[in-house]
């Protein structure tokens, strides 16, 4: 009587190729995830900054008659909100990344600024980090050199 089935040595050529494609899919799609992350740390760091300056026009803080910018929690608190409850509250996190803002007060001298940054929790989430001020302009710093709000970082 003759058994069906499988060998070993089939079954162990099957595993060795499962293995193969395994070890050259997965980096791809580790990098393609940390693209994506940092893709969707950009947007929301420009959507941070066109909440900025939507809250600056519509004059809600105002301090010696110049309209100030807000934190994240006054962006998403202010009525209407300027900010959804995903990025709505100083050290959200959003696709691993951090988001937090610092805003200076503008006077009868000096304008006012903000900065917004956006910090990846870890080298797999991915390997920059973002910094935008009231410029609108994205820079970025290797994770490894540490935060963002670096205005020497490459464009």
């Amino acid at each position: 009587m003759k058994k069906s089935g499988f060998t070993l040595i089939e079954l162990m050529i099957v595993v060795a190729i499962i293995a193969i494609i395994a070890a050259i899919a997965i980096p791809g799609m580790l990098r393609a995830r940390m693209a994506a992350n940092e893709a969707n740390a950009i947007g929301s760091l420009r959507t941070i900054s066109t909440a900025q300056i939507q809250y600056q026009s519509a004059a809600i803080d105002t301090t010696n008659s110049i309209n100030q910018y807000g934190d994240l929690d006054d962006l998403s608190a202010a009525t209407p909100p300027f900010l959804d409850a995903a990025l709505g509250n100083e050290g959200a996190v959003k696709a691993g990344y951090v988001f937090e803002t610092v805003v200076t007060e503008g006077s009868s001298s000096s304008a006012a600024q903000f900065e917004a940054t956006a910090e990846s929790q870890s080298d797999n989430l991915g390997s920059r980090n973002f910094y935008i001020d009231e410029a609108g302009v994205v820079y970025w710093v290797p994770r490894s050199a540490g935060s963002a709000d670096s205005e020497d970082s490459p464009l």
